[in-house]
């Protein structure tokens, strides 16, 4: 029997049986399969036709004709138009099955690791406590609505219209007071947003961030221009709010305002920050810790933005760095030093690399504030830093007994994982931000000498479909002391690899 033949603006009654990489619900009707968003797992859904191709197309959801289980009422007015959180209608609980189940599938598709395997090394995910207010930084669009009244808020998935929202369910609890505060003082001056398609207007985005263990707290003005009118009116005005918070982790009851600045953009670009910032008010950083470590935070730093999921996260890659004391480690894509300062605490020595130079100019003040002499930071890219200090000899001091890697969505760079390889270090531990790359490199190494030991999902941005993991790759030669301190004792781990 021939399939019917769709086309755009048919109307289907749909399955979902799946869930894609963005979060949009995937069904078939007749083999022909249909991608919806805001559909979930379990849904059985209308849906128009919006864009037809031969064997797949893209429909729009018009009724909910039978609820999954799973489905929830979202915590927040525009959780379906803006494109932050993908999977909000979705019980938090579901939504940690379904990103075990993401990387799973990427590790047997892509990796090609078989159930036995995958049976004896995943671990169930790291979910959180509190799944909302956990985002240590905001960065908001300002615009106009149609009667010319400035609003902030977050942008509709894949475009740049502004969905008016100044109290996103994930970020801190003080961002509303900030950005009506500054809303209003652009008001009172007539400060104009910026225009995308004019090019004129002067506000462009604020940038907040927070320090969640110290309660301090950073506002930038992102502008088209130099400077900001009034510029020391809107400073006294944000320094006088009363700033409470709620999260249960705190340890402060209020937010305190320490640093004002502002980075002028005048470029035609995506780009959110311009490459300078001007301190208006206060410092130019705030302080925040992970773990017992303190780092500075600028308005141009990266930092890991959910810090409650990080600490459980880089003491999960501690644990597998199996660190004694004597250890030298190689931290690539090392950012500011989070994770080389971390395990700076636990190893005789540890190299950081990392291709952007003022996040190794962080690294090494981050070094300094916390008394940490035994950590090196070098400016480049780990696939040419690497072998490049590996061919120019002295390997008893440089040779790393443990690597740790944290790359980019797009993995790691192949000539890095020959050099890993090449280089012999008794374990490995994988920090990663995508499942599809992660399942490909952890393919090439245990290909290459080494056994995958561990795979822990940990979930650092509920509410969307994003999902890290971190993975103990151990050398296949290393001898059985060398595992005592890696989180399994030396008989499970080789019951593991022998079995």
């Amino acid at each position: 029997m021939e399939r019917p033949v769709y086309k755009k603006n048919d109307r289907l009654e749909v399955a979902i049986t799946d869930m894609g990489m963005d979060g949009e619900g995937i069904g078939k009707v007749d083999g022909f399969t249909v991608f919806v968003k805001d559909a979930l797992i379990g849904d059985i859904v209308s849906v128009k036709l919006m864009k037809v191709k031969k064997n797949y197309a893209y429909g729009k959801l018009q009724e909910i004709i039978r609820p999954a289980a799973s489905r929830v009422e979202p915590l927040c007015f525009c959780a379906s138009s803006c494109g932050g959180c993908q999977i909000q209608s979705m019980a938090y609980d579901a939504q940690l099955l379904f990103k075990e189940q993401k990387v799973k599938n990427d590790l047997r598709r892509i990796g090609e690791f078989g159930e036995d395997t995958l049976g004896r090394v995943f671990l169930p995910i790291i979910g959180m406590d509190e799944p909302k207010r956990y985002r240590n930084k905001a960065q908001y669009p300002i615009g106009s609505d149609r009667e010319g009244n400035l609003i902030a808020g977050f942008y509709a998935g894949r475009t740049h219209s502004i969905i008016p929202n100044t109290d996103c369910l994930l970020g801190a609890d003080c961002n509303g007071k900030i950005l009506k505060c500054i809303l209003e003082f652009a008001g009172r001056y007539h400060i104009p947003a910026y225009d995308e398609e004019t090019r004129k207007g002067l506000l462009r985005h604020v940038l907040i961030r927070q320090g969640f263990s110290t309660g301090e707290v950073m506002i930038c003005l992102v502008i088209n221009g130099n400077t900001i009118p009034n510029a020391e009116e809107l400073t006294k005005s944000l320094c006088t709010l009363a700033l409470p918070t709620d999260h249960p982790e705190s340890c402060f009851t209020e937010w305190k305002i320490t640093s004002i600045s502002v980075s002028p953009n005048t470029a035609n670009t995506n780009v959110i920050m311009g490459h300078t910032f001007r301190v208006l008010y206060g410092n130019s950083y705030i302080t925040d810790k992970i773990g017992d470590v303190s780092f500075e935070i600028s308005p141009l730093s990266f930092f890991q933005v959910n810090p409650i999921q990080t600490e459980k996260l880089y003491s999960k890659a501690l644990a597998y760095a199996g660190l004694t004391g004597e250890e030298t480690v190689w931290d690539l894509y090392c950012g500011i030093g989070t994770i080389s300062l971390f395990l700076a605490k636990k190893a005789k020595k540890v190299y950081g690399v990392e291709i952007v130079p003022q996040a190794i100019e962080n690294a090494k003040r981050n070094a300094e504030i916390n008394g940490i002499g035994n950590a090196e930071f070098m400016v480049g890219k780990a696939e040419e830093v690497l072998p490049e200090v590996y061919r120019e000899g002295n390997t008893e001091k440089i040779h790393p007994d443990v690597i740790v890697v944290d790359p980019p969505r797009k993995g790691c760079d192949e000539q890095c994982l020959q050099t890993i390889v090449s280089m012999k270090p008794q374990r490995v531990v994988y920090v990663s931000c995508d499942p599809a790359t992660l399942a490909r490199d952890l393919k090439y190494l245990c290909a290459n000498g080494y056994d995958l030991c561990h795979v822990q999902p940990v979930d650092m941005f509920p509410h969307t479909v994003h999902v890290e993991s971190v993975c103990l790759l151990v050398n296949q030669n290393a001898k059985a002391k060398q595992h005592v301190n890696v989180g399994i004792d030396a008989e499970e781990y080789y019951r593991i690899k022998n079995s």
